[in-house]
């Protein structure tokens, strides 16, 4: 039996709501986790601690959980300590699959604060209380939905969680519901920017450049409006005496912006989308602008969106992978006279309180354009590359420190378990051990022998072999000969298609300008294979 503290331990711990994210509470799991581990001999590093602080434990996407995954796969992890089943997930199907896959790993999961499961029964009772868990999370949230639903229904505000700008929310009393109450300094500035927009046809920006140039603050204090605070405002059926339960639904977002890129690429929490209006459920509450005023300024809305220039859906070849490399924000498409340009949004002084946090300058869309795909191209052309950065990324793995403290275990539990047997068989000779005996306990000893030779030189082994290089490259090499033949003739669309397969992100610098490519080997060689990034510099003009 292997010693608990040559084990390489990992810890996993999970909250879910901002209120237990403001209390840290996750900390306490750390804690708590750490105190077994310490109580039960493990050793665990502080870079295999690992939290999802604010996920729910209904999805499967999260950053914590995504790294352990992929260190249990790779043979870097013997245990996972996590405070409970419902820590790992609230759904007990999740947990079933993620269970199988440690194991399938040979990766113990250890719940502190429940039976370890090494009888039927004691698998059976964590079934039920995985079971359980979910039912409880399924029913808390249809709980909660019925009962705010049934409030709205008769009329009181205590379905709606917070007042929007110019209303105080008012929470409800032993003996009084919840109310809206008007705040008259804000409920001002609402009707100014109805009569701004609605009376004197200015624009959402124009409105925010007002409304700052005034000193006016938002319902946060900040010093500079948006547009789109001005516009969610101007949209708002609460300020013609009507605000409306169930305008959106929750969903689990799959958009990459700025703060979930520098945050691991996932969404951190489920967002919401907006529902059809016919199903929202009207309250009545203090009205600030008149319902003639609230119609006007809907009218405008819904021709200005009718009108807008973005209805054309003319899409520029890159438009949607640049960022920028000074301050992470997008690039989008500006034009300027008779020339198109790619901008950065942090460059933008009229978006942030402070002004511009980028002193990016706007590039040409026709040369970065013709620039990137010719990149793309020659990449194609190339692709040894791709396998001389996969073997590099191999090496890495095989050379990093958990690796290498695996390997050395192994090593030394297959030299005790050869001079076991060494042992076993001069026992025999000098008569101290029984034929039967010999051969009972000699089969174990080969058996764990082979086990640790196998584990060993899967270890060893390439991560991926060297086949898998062949067939990529032949692969790569006749998508680029008819790719080069229709080069020239391909549309923007077609050429998107292509960079939507091998480029996750286009990094631009001042100086330079980073391709991160994406190579899809799941689609070209088996579906348990893994994708890999391969990064390229270039230099721009």
């Amino acid at each position: 039996m292997k010693r608990v503290e040559t084990l390489i331990t990992g810890v996993y711990a999970r909250v879910s709501s901002s209120k237990q994210r403001e209390e840290k509470t996750i900390e306490s799991q750390v804690a708590s986790l750490s105190k077994y581990a310490q109580e039960q001999g493990y050793r665990v590093a502080s870079d295999y601690i690992f939290r999802d602080d604010g996920y729910s434990g209904s999805v499967l996407v999260r950053p914590g959980l995504e790294r352990l995954r992929d260190l249990g796969s790779e043979g870097q992890l013997d245990v996972i300590l996590i405070y409970s089943p419902d820590r790992l997930s609230r759904k007990y199907a999740y947990q079933v699959l993620l269970l199988e896959e440690f194991n399938r790993n040979g990766v113990e999961v250890v719940f502190i604060n429940s039976p370890q499961a090494t009888t039927p029964e004691e698998a059976l009772l964590l079934q039920f209380q995985g079971m359980i868990s979910e039912y409880e999370r399924a029913q808390i949230t249809e709980r909660s939905r019925r009962g705010k639903k049934h409030k709205a229904k008769c009329g009181l505000v205590n379905a709606l969680s917070k007042a929007p700008y110019g209303y105080r929310y008012i929470k409800k009393g032993e003996s009084t519901c919840a109310t809206y109450e008007v705040v008259e300094r804000e409920a001002e500035t609402v009707r100014e920017i109805y009569r701004l927009y609605a009376e004197e046809l200015l624009s959402l920006g124009a409105i925010a450049r007002y409304l700052g140039e005034q000193g006016v603050p938002t319902r946060t204090g900040k010093k500079k409006w948006s547009s789109q605070t001005i516009y969610n405002m101007i949209k708002n059926p609460a300020y013609k005496g009507t605000a409306c339960y169930g305008k959106t639904e929750r969903t689990v977002s799959q958009r990459i912006n700025r703060t979930t890129r520098r945050k691991g690429g996932f969404p951190k929490r489920a967002s919401s989308r907006p529902c059809n209006p016919k199903e929202w459920i009207e309250i009545p509450v203090p009205c600030i602008v008149s319902a003639e005023t609230f119609a006007l300024a809907a009218e405008r809305l819904k021709r200005n969106k009718r009108q807008s220039a973005r209805n054309t859906k003319v899409f520029t070849l890159l438009q949607g992978f640049l960022v920028c490399k000074e301050c992470g924000y997008s690039l989008y498409k500006s034009i300027s006279g008779k020339n198109k340009y790619y901008r950065c949004l942090g460059s933008d002084n009229n978006r942030f309180p402070d002004g511009r946090v980028c002193n990016s300058h706007p590039i040409r869309q026709d040369y970065l354009d013709e620039l990137i795909w010719e990149n793309i191209i020659g990449f194609l052309d190339n692709p040894l590359l791709i396998g001389e950065e996969l073997e590099r990324r191999r090496q890495e793995v095989l050379n990093s420190k958990p690796t290498q403290m695996r390997r050395e275990t192994l090593k030394n539990e297959t030299a005790r378990a050869t001079e076991a047997m060494k042992k076993l068989l001069d026992a025999y000779q000098e008569g101290l051990v029984e034929l039967d005996e010999l051969r009972s306990r000699m089969a174990v000893l080969k058996k764990r022998t082979s086990k640790l030779n196998s584990e060993l030189q899967s270890l060893e082994a390439k991560v991926i072999e060297q086949r898998y290089f062949m067939e990529l490259s032949l692969k790569i090499e006749d998508f680029s000969k008819s790719l080069r033949a229709s080069a020239k003739s391909l549309g923007v669309l077609e050429r998107r298609k292509i960079l939507k397969l091998v480029v996750k992100d286009v990094l631009v610098g001042e100086e330079e300008i980073t391709i991160r490519h994406s190579i899809p080997l799941a689609g070209a060689i088996g579906e348990n294979t893994k994708s890999y990034q391969v990064c390229k510099g270039h230099q721009s003009d």
